[in-house]
């Protein structure tokens, strides 16, 4: 893959995820039906939208490569690129009129993250990296925040839908960490919550049970911004790992250490 085919392809992501995101934000309050794939996992007509306007447009562009996206699953075999794509990312919160919500659409080459964009309808806010380059919002570069203290740091974090259910749930960290932490936000995307630590909103993000589309476009920018993403246990993060640990690097060590004390 040349230098200038990865720029094709990254301003691909960057152009159908803004477009994707029009499509949400014109049916937002406007949810016509909602279907639940899980007791609380919702998908929407506009999941579904989003999704098909994304892969036909990348199928037209790559009519070899793979997709990866949340509703319809895999397609395609033998290329080496795979786009990972959530048409939208946030869907209670969109079910609900709540206005958190983002698409993420990122590409892979040879099993390795190149490319990701991360758009918010509401805000009108595109957040974009690929390999080599800055991670930027709206076309100008970003960077993690400079704090160094936890107790001075404002976290976020999310639950799985199995909340409810599971064993092993986001309960008891979210307590430990509440108690250093100057503050934690449950905003309800994981992928925004993590451009949001790459552009300096958040200094640290942590969640159990995600997905490859929930941040595989998210934690390369992270990653461009200056920002570290591992696992919690401090391992190297891919996103196929269920855990993430992100944060501006600085308060990485005592996150992580508070995550899994025992």
């Amino acid at each position: 893959m040349t230098k200038g085919e990865l720029k094709a392809m990254a301003a691909l992501a960057a152009d159908l995820a803004v477009k994707a995101g029009a499509i949400l934000r014109r049916g937002f309050n406007h949810v016509r039906w909602i279907d639940y794939k899980g007791r609380i996992n919702p998908v929407t007509d506009y999941d579904l939208k989003a999704e098909r306007f994304i892969t036909r447009k990348i199928s037209a562009a790559y009519p070899d490569h793979e997709i990866l996206a949340e509703e319809a699953g895999a397609g395609g075999r033998g290329s080496e690129f795979r786009w990972i794509i959530d048409p939208l990312d946030g869907t209670v919160n969109y079910a609900h009129g709540f206005p958190v919500y983002c698409v993420s659409i990122a590409l892979e080459y040879f099993g390795e993250v190149v490319a990701g964009a991360v758009y918010d309808p509401e805000r009108d806010e595109l957040f974009r990296s690929a390999r080599g380059t800055r991670a930027l919002l709206n076309g100008r570069p970003i960077t993690v925040s400079p704090e160094t203290r936890l107790e001075r740091a404002l976290l976020a974090t999310g639950f799985a839908y199995d909340i409810g259910t599971a064993r092993r749930n986001n309960l008891g960290l979210f307590a430990r960490m509440a108690r250093r932490a100057q503050a934690i936000r449950r905003p309800g995307s994981a992928a925004l919550d993590l451009c949001w630590l790459a552009c300096g909103r958040i200094d640290g993000f942590w969640e159990l049970k995600l997905h490859p589309w929930d941040t595989a476009a998210a934690a390369l920018i992270v990653a461009n911004a200056g920002g570290k993403v591992t696992r919690i246990n401090g391992k190297p993060f891919s996103i196929f790992d269920a855990d993430v640990l992100a944060s501006n690097g600085r308060i990485h060590g005592t996150m992580q250490r508070v995550l899994t004390r025992r």
